[in-house]
């Protein structure tokens, strides 16, 4: 028999309470709404306390508390999210540039392509208002091989 399989369902990150004020959810939900197509629970918001981003499902989510000793990362820290075509990464790439432009809270690392033979990671990495960056891939697969492939 086999074991069910758990899957990712949430992230939890904790910030300064003024990044969670009217205007600081605003421009969360502005941000993470226009280049991932998030948005608000609007019956779990609480001012300077809560937000959480609804990822499409409400299983799937960001949940960003407000604390005192607010979440510090690194450089590396991140979490990662998949997309299905080039064109899709593509067209979250460019919604996240334009923001850039006019925001220079954005921080935005160029589009990339790392070739491991068996596969073509095409990705990027962007920051807004939250303590770590999100990278954005999308798996190209060499002609045979998938997801389910298992290394030889």
């Amino acid at each position: 028999m086999s074991k069910p399989i758990p899957r990712f369902n949430h992230v939890a990150l904790t910030v300064p309470p003024d990044a969670l004020d009217e205007g600081g959810r605003a421009a969360l939900l502005g941000f993470y709404g226009d280049v991932f197509g998030w948005t608000e629970m609007p019956v779990m918001t609480r001012d300077r306390e809560l937000l959480v981003l609804r990822c499409h499902s409400n299983e799937q989510f960001v949940y960003v508390h407000a604390a005192d000793s607010p979440m510090r990362c690194g450089a590396t820290e991140h979490v990662g999210l998949s997309v299905a075509t080039p064109g899709e990464l593509d067209g979250m790439y460019d919604r996240a540039r334009k923001l850039a432009e006019r925001d220079p809270e954005v921080e935005l690392t160029e589009r990339a392509m790392d070739d491991y033979t068996a596969v073509k990671l095409h990705h990027f990495y962007v920051r807004y208002r939250l303590p770590v960056s999100i990278e954005i891939q999308c798996f190209e697969w060499a002609e045979g091989l998938s997801e389910q492939s298992l290394p030889d």
